[in-house]
This record gives structure tokens, C-alpha cells and sequence, in this order.
């Protein structure tokens, strides 16, 4: 009896000695999962916390029309510290100055072609103009005239053009000569009759649509009025373009596109033209 009581005593302690070791195992291995770093000790145990994906900006692309005449505002302009597209005229004193200067500012630039509208003189145009009275060969003529003329042009808008732009002939000759040198081209939307979006889908030019005019009246309200119509604009929809100008509202425009350049910082990403055409 003696022995087989020392047999049972023994048993028992190495089952003691058993459930001893197996506890402080688990203990170690618990606390170890309480200081592991997170994530570290499984995705089934600790999963990573999945962060919210941050909302893009949208993007805005001003464009900044008549450039080429020494205008007033021209200076102001391309000191702006956001990107902007430089939209320079044709046969003009300062034509290629500008370009030069508004290039190595780092702008963008783009062929202001002058061309027909409804309402006005031919004369107001100004020299190399589109209007639907030139033959198929004279308007290409002069399309490739301005290309040629304005260094560092990757586009093309309209300056005026409420009759030519509506016009099938004349706009698919410009286009054409858009499409052989690679521009793309910037509907100013000087009309609603405008065949620009349904040629260059039909030619495979790459286009976008102006949205609104800062300046068409030249006072400070007015400019001040749209350039916060545009920010409202800017606040619920992913893109927009907007035109302003050099020359009389120049100086007003500049000093209105700057205090909104700073008030909508961190809102809307300022990009130049060619990244919103299609």
C-alpha cells in the first residue's frame, strides 16, 4: 500500500507541475498579444483600421484671353501664383514676347484666334481673323499662319466667334489643322449655336467647354461677382474652366484671381487647360 500510494503522489505532482507550465505559457503568450504592436499579431485577432481614402481635389483652369498687345494687367497676370493658360492673338506688337515671357513663367500657352462674331466690325477683329467669308484655302492659310507664329502653343480657343464658331465649313477646316499639329481645342462659348464639341468628336480633337466670363463688364463688383459664382461652381463639381482677360479689366481680374487663389487653397487644385480636355 505504501508503495502504491507513493506511486499516486507522484503522479499527481507531475500533474501539477503539467497544469503549472501550461498557465504561465498562455499568460505569456496573452500578454505578449497585449504589447504587440498593432497588427502584428494576426488580422483574425487585431485587424487593421482602414482608413477613409482622402476626397480629391477638384480642379480649376483659368484661362486668361488677349495677350499680344502690350495689354494692361499683362504683368499682373503671369505673376499669379497658381498655374493659368496664356491665350495669346495673332499679328500682334507683343504676339511673341508674350508667349516667350509667359512660357518661361511656366504658364501655359495657347493660340487666341481671333474670328467672326455676330454682332461687331470685322475690323475689331484684328489681323489674321476667321470669318465665313474666306475661301476653304484662306481660312487654313491663316490657321497655320497663327500656329506657326506663336511659339510654345499647345492649344487653340476663340477670340469672339459667335458666327464662325456656329459655322460646320469653317470649323472643320481649324480643327483639321488642330488635329494635324496636335492642339487641342478650348470652346469659348461665345454661343450656344457652337459645332466646335460635335467636330472635334467626329475628328478626334481633344476640346473643353468654357463656363464663365470674370470680366465682360469691367468693374470690380462685377468680376468680384463672378469670380465667386466660379468658387460656387468649384464647390460642388469636380472641374470648371473660366475666362478672364487682359486689357481694361486686366488689373481688376488679377488682383480678384488672386484673393481667390489663396481663399480657396486646400479647396480646389488649379491646373492648366490640358489637363481638363478630352
Amino acid at each position: 500500500m505504501h508503495g502504491y500510494k507513493r506511486v499516486r503522489w507522484v503522479q499527481a505532482a507531475l500533474l501539477s507541475m503539467v497544469l503549472i507550465l501550461t498557465w504561465g505559457a498562455g499568460a505569456v503568450c496573452t500578454r505578449a498579444a497585449a504589447s504587440a504592436p498593432e497588427g502584428e499579431t494576426g488580422a483574425r485577432d487585431t485587424p487593421l483600421r482602414q482608413e477613409s481614402p482622402a476626397s480629391p481635389l477638384s480642379k480649376a483652369a483659368i484661362v486668361i484671353d488677349d495677350f499680344g498687345n502690350n495689354m494692361q494687367g499683362t504683368q499682373e497676370m503671369l505673376d499669379l501664383p497658381i498655374p493659368i493658360t496664356v491665350a495669346v492673338m495673332p499679328g500682334l506688337p507683343s504676339t511673341v514676347p508674350d508667349a516667350e515671357m509667359a512660357h518661361a513663367k511656366g504658364k501655359e500657352v495657347i493660340i487666341h484666334l481671333p474670328m467672326e462674331p455676330v454682332k461687331g466690325k470685322k475690323s475689331w477683329l484684328g489681323p489674321g481673323s476667321i470669318t465665313t467669308d474666306l475661301t476653304d484655302k484662306e481660312i487654313r492659310a491663316r490657321v497655320e499662319a497663327a500656329v506657326d507664329e506663336i511659339p510654345y502653343a499647345i492649344g487653340m480657343n476663340n477670340h469672339m466667334g459667335s458666327k464662325a464658331t456656329a459655322d460646320p465649313r469653317v470649323m472643320r477646316i481649324v480643327l483639321k489643322v488642330c488635329k494635324e499639329r496636335n492642339l487641342f481645342f478650348l470652346d469659348s462659348r461665345t454661343t450656344g449655336k457652337s459645332v466646335i464639341g460635335e467636330l472635334c468628336a467626329e475628328l478626334g480633337v481633344k476640346t473643353a467647354n468654357n463656363g464663365l466670363f470674370f470680366d465682360e463688364v469691367y468693374t470690380l463688383e462685377h468680376i468680384m461677382k463672378q469670380v465667386e459664382r466660379f468658387k460656387k461652381h468649384m464647390g460642388k463639381h469636380e472641374q470648371g474652366i473660366a475666362i478672364g482677360h487682359v486689357g481694361p479689366p486686366g488689373k481688376k481680374t488679377a488682383f480678384a484671381l488672386k484673393k481667390a487663389a489663396s481663399e480657396m487653397s486646400g479647396k480646389v487644385e488649379f491646373v492648366p487647360v490640358r489637363e481638363l480636355v478630352k
